[in-house]
């Protein structure tokens, strides 16, 4: 049996000198889709961890307050933190902080969102995302609030 010796000439065979232009015509498109898509779950997923830090940061802070007005500036300077951790524009974070009568025993919720832009992606040129989340907290029951009052 003879096998067929590459060409020393380094020319592709008749007929196949435009096989590799229309392959890569072809795939192109489907590899920047599949990498579109992986940068967008990256991009979606990254600021939900950050929003469900922000949420979770500002209820704890909010429940561990003296008063409500201290838990209120507590809350909203403890969710811009755990947003400027996360690399998430402080800014753009919409936080939704309930407190009830804030009295112990209750439950007080803080709910966080935030838009995440695609827009600079390929093939998404108006995208956005918004991603929330809550967090719920109980105020303590037993403990006294009296002496961290001014």
């Amino acid at each position: 049996m003879a096998r067929d010796a590459p060409r020393p000439s380094g020319r592709p065979r008749a007929g196949e000198s435009g096989s590799v232009l229309i392959e890569a015509a072809l795939l192109l498109p489907v590899v920047i889709v599949l990498a579109s898509g992986v940068v967008m779950a990256g991009r979606v997923a990254h600021a939900r961890i950050g929003v469900e830090a922000v949420a979770r940061e500002a209820g704890r802070a909010l429940a561990q307050a003296p008063s409500q007005a201290r838990g209120l500036a507590d809350a909203r300077a403890a969710a811009l933190d755990a947003a400027r951790g996360y690399g998430l524009d402080a800014t753009a974070v919409v936080l939704d902080l309930q407190t009830g009568s804030f009295r112990r025993g209750e439950v007080v919720r803080a709910r966080a969102s935030y838009p995440v832009e695609l827009a600079d992606l390929p093939l998404l040129p108006r995208a956005r995302a918004t991603v929330s989340a809550s967090h719920e907290e109980r105020l303590e029951l037993y403990r006294s609030r009296a002496r961290a009052l001014p």
